[in-house]
Parts: C-alpha cells; structure tokens; sequence
C-alpha cells in the first residue's frame, strides 16, 4: 500500500468528487485532511478513523492557516495535497463583483496560499492535484465566475510546477460531465462522450492517486483532461445525427 500513512489534504472533501477522492485514499491507508464549508455528514469517518474534518471557508485567509497549523500541528508533514473545492458558478448577467471575487478566491487564490503556507512541510515525493475542469478550455453561456476560477487553476499548476522544482509534482485535472450520484445515461447524453458515457467520480479519483503514485514520477505541469473525449468531439449542425435546436 504506496499511500499507507501518507498525508492527503482534500479540500472540499465533504462531497462528490472531493469525496470519493478522500475515500480512494483512506482505503489505501492515507491519513486524510478534509476541509469544507459543510457540516461533517454522519456518512463520512469521524476523526481517528482515517479522517480529520475542518469545517472552514477557503476563501477566508485565516482559516486556511489555521487549518495549515492544525494538519502541521498534528502530522508535521504532508505528502499530498488535493485542491479541489468548488468555486461559485454565476455568468456576467446576474454575478455581482463580490461574487466574481469569491470565486476567484475559493478556486484559485485559496489553493494558492494554501500551497504557499505547506511549501516549507511538504515531504519528499510530495505531490500536488488541483482540479480544473474542461470548462478551462469550452463554455457555456453565463458561467463566467466559474470558467475564470478554472483557467486559473489550470494556469497556476504550470507555474507552481516549476517555482516547486524538486520539492513536488504539481499537475492538473479538467474532468468533463462527472455525474456524482453515478446516474447512468443513455442516449444523446451519453453519445456526445465517444466514450459513450458520463463519467463519474471514481474515473477523477483514480486519476489522482496514479499522479500521486511513483508511477507518475515523470509528470508535472501538466493538465490531463478526463471527459470521455467530449472537447475532441466536432459537432457540426445535421450531420452524423447532431441537430441544434
């Protein structure tokens, strides 16, 4: 077991693929680090069993340090670090420049400074995931606040690649549709992926233990895009069966 008494940080942890990905590690025998605005669900381990959860919002710099000091506090040490809480998603019409703030804050500032109050505690081999989304590089229409936090985190990791040349890995994930309740389509919804379905949690979380395993060793920098091939699928309006309506 590569991640026995590893030390994972999981941010936004409390659910969906921040979730599943604090799962994959516990079960390979990782201490793991939660921190999520929401309040620890009876369905998640309480701490001792794997899991220590702070509750705290990322977007407050203070919270980030005194999450950083309790982990350190504790562990003295982190192997890895998983930034994958969800920034606020609202478009140009209706998103307030606060709310664009908060955004940018939650999705790319507060992985930022988290990294920066680790740096000096990171153990050797450490790596660092951030998640993206394929909305880094494809939109859709009022999803502005969203869409800037991601091209961020997508931007940082190349940068925090290289300022961290041999103290850590750092690379990137822009997964597709995930669906978190692991629905399966049928139909259009899951033919526009040539995969031929939606992805789910699990196809992210494997991602991020084979970028925090020895196998990776060679990998940083990177953005590795999970989404069934959707962004290489071109769509053009009554043929191979696509209609706009």
């Amino acid at each position: 077991m590569q991640f026995k008494d590893k030390v994972v940080i999981v941010t936004g942890g409390a659910q969906g693929i921040g979730k599943c990905i604090a799962e994959e590690f516990r079960k390979e025998g990782a201490h793991v680090c939660i921190i999520d605005k929401k309040t620890l669900s009876p369905a998640l381990p309480r701490n001792g069993e794997g899991v220590d959860y702070f509750q705290g919002d990322l977007s407050v710099k203070e919270v980030i340090e005194e999450f950083c000091h309790c982990v350190i506090d504790k562990y003295g040490h982190v192997d890895y670090i998983i930034n994958n809480a969800l920034p606020l998603m609202k478009g140009i019409d209706e998103c307030s420049y606060e709310e664009f703030q908060y955004a940018l804050s939650v999705g790319v500032t507060a992985p930022f400074y988290l990294v920066k109050c680790l740096k000096d505690n990171l153990a050797e081999g450490a790596s660092i995931v951030n998640i993206s989304s394929s909305r880094d590089r494809m939109s859709m229409p009022q999803t502005e606040s969203y869409t800037a936090a991601k091209g961020g985190i997508a931007a940082l990791t190349h940068a925090l690649a290289v300022s961290l040349a041999g103290k850590a890995r750092v690379n990137s994930i822009s997964p597709g549709w995930i669906d978190t309740d692991y629905t399966v389509y049928e139909g259009p919804d899951a033919l526009q992926q040539p995969v031929g379905r939606v992805g789910n949690p699990l196809d992210i979380a494997n991602m991020v233990l084979f970028l925090c395993s020895n196998k990776s060793g060679f990998i940083t920098g990177e953005n590795i895009c999970i989404d069934g091939g959707m962004t290489k699928q071109m769509i053009y309006h009554a043929e191979h069966g696509w209609t706009l309506n």
